[in-house]
Order: C-alpha cells, then sequence, then structure tokens
C-alpha cells in the first residue's frame, strides 16, 4: 500500500510596511523605489498609507501596473490619522469610501483602520457599528476590512479590544494586530493571538528598548512564543515589519534588513 501524501502545514508569510523609509507622496517613482527595497530583502507582500496613494487613484491603470512590476502582494492600505470622527472613533465615512474604493482599484487586498480607544458603553457600540458598516463597504469593493489597535485598546487586561470584537461581525472585521503596542501594554500576546487567531489577519512585529522602538532582535520583546502560538494554529496570515519612530525617523534599509533575518531567525518564513 502507497503512503499517504503529506498535507502541506501553513505558514505565515513575512510583509513590510513601507513608512521605514521617507515616501514623496506626490511622486509614484519615490513608493516603486521602496517597493524595490523590500522585495529585495525577500518580503512577499507591503501595507502602506493611504496618503501615499490618493494622488494616483485617478490613474488606477498605470498606478497598479507600475506597483505589480515589483511582485509583492499589496496586502493593505492604512488609515491612520492624528484626529478621528467624534462619533465613531474612527475615519469619516466618505474618506473610507474614497479610500477603499482607490486602493481596490490598484489592487489591495484589504483597507487597514487605525482608531480612537474609547472608554464608554454607547461610545464603543457606535464605534463597532462604524467598523460592521465599513466593512459592509469594502466588502463591495472586494476589500476585506482589518482594524489595526493602538496600546490604549489592550489597557486594562484589553477589554476594549475583546468587546470591539464581540460587537463586530466577524466576517465582516479582521485585525490586523499591532502585536508591539498590545506588548507595551503589557498584554498577553500569544494568549490573545490564540484566542483571535481566525480574525487576525496579519502581525505588526516591533520591538523596544528602553520603550525606543529598535530593529526587531536588537531589542526585549521576545517573540519565540508568539511564533510557539502561531505555529500551534498553522496561520498563515501576514508577519508585518512596522516602524514607527516617535521621533518621526526613517531608518529604511538600516532597520529593515535586520528585521527580515530576525523573522527568519524565529518564525522560519
Amino acid at each position: 500500500m502507497s503512503a499517504l501524501p503529506l498535507l502541506a502545514q501553513s505558514k505565515p508569510r513575512p510583509g513590510c510596511q513601507t513608512n521605514a523609509w521617507r515616501i514623496d507622496a506626490a511622486n509614484l517613482d519615490s513608493l516603486a523605489a521602496v517597493l524595490a527595497r523590500i522585495r529585495h530583502y525577500g518580503y512577499q507582500g507591503y501595507e502602506t498609507g493611504f496618503r501615499n496613494l490618493q494622488a494616483h487613484f485617478d490613474k488606477a491603470a498605470a498606478t497598479r501596473a507600475a506597483l505589480e512590476k515589483h511582485n509583492l502582494e499589496f496586502l493593505g492600505c492604512h488609515i491612520f490619522l492624528l484626529e478621528y470622527d467624534k462619533d465613531t472613533a474612527i475615519a469619516p465615512a466618505d474618506l473610507i469610501e474614497r479610500v477603499a474604493r482607490g486602493a481596490s482599484s490598484l489592487g489591495a487586498r484589504r483597507l487597514i483602520l487605525s482608531g480612537a480607544s474609547v472608554r464608554t458603553t454607547a461610545s464603543l457600540n457606535r464605534k463597532a457599528a462604524a467598523l460592521n458598516a465599513a466593512g459592509k463597504l469594502c466588502r463591495q469593493h472586494g476589500l476585506q476590512l482589518a482594524y489595526h489597535n493602538h496600546d490604549k485598546e489592550f489597557l486594562g487586561g484589553g477589554e476594549e479590544i475583546e468587546s470591539m470584537l464581540r460587537l463586530t461581525d466577524g466576517d465582516l472585521l479582521h485585525l490586523v494586530m499591532d502585536a508591539g503596542h498590545a506588548w507595551l501594554a503589557k498584554a498577553d500576546v500569544p494568549a490573545f493571538f490564540r484566542r483571535h487567531a481566525a480574525r487576525i489577519d496579519g502581525l505588526h512585529l516591533r520591538d523596544f528598548r528602553n520603550n525606543d522602538q529598535v530593529p526587531l532582535g536588537e531589542g526585549v520583546n521576545d517573540l519565540k512564543p508568539l511564533a510557539a502560538a502561531i505555529g500551534g494554529k498553522q496561520w498563515s496570515g501576514w508577519l508585518i515589519n512596522e516602524e514607527e519612530r516617535l521621533n518621526d525617523g526613517r531608518p529604511g534599509d538600516a532597520a529593515v534588513e535586520p528585521a527580515r533575518r530576525h523573522v527568519r531567525t524565529i518564525f522560519g518564513v
């Protein structure tokens, strides 16, 4: 009797946020040069902020062709704002609609939303309703909606992020979880991942020394327990190198290259 074939094991994929580099949003060649660096280091996908692309939405065919030349998956277009809608704690609905339509035309797989932290039951209900509505809108444009947290959603034992997940439709809203922010809030990141792996599309990975960000592998954030949790779930989402320096530094290759090596060492991809 012949042996049964071994099933392929699901593995995560390495991705990179473009904000490690300074990008001239009016010049598509500036973003294209960054994508070339990301591909050079062996990443398979990228995430970028909407400001880097919104000037090019009206030239969708040419812009998409320029982006796809680099053979990277456009894993997500991210809306991050300094101030959010006061009622919904996320971006205004008209901005979400415009970016979803434009990002979809450029081949993005998901729209990623950051938002403001909320503390009252009423405000959390409004935020959840707005996220469900945004999720339906994204689906109309062929996108998955994913929420990106900061540290505040994980403070106090993570009550806010857990409540937000309970109040939203699991099909309409997923997470691109910032594991670095959650770690700074002293969350048990592997435990959270195990509970919610089915709704986590990606993980922003960051490292810190004295609460200042440093390249992955050069700080004190031990990612081995998270790697074990990922292996246990046979999760095939995105491991995303995220650079978010408080001093507005853009270390570029100096941070991205060692980060890529560290992801290979810890996660085997």
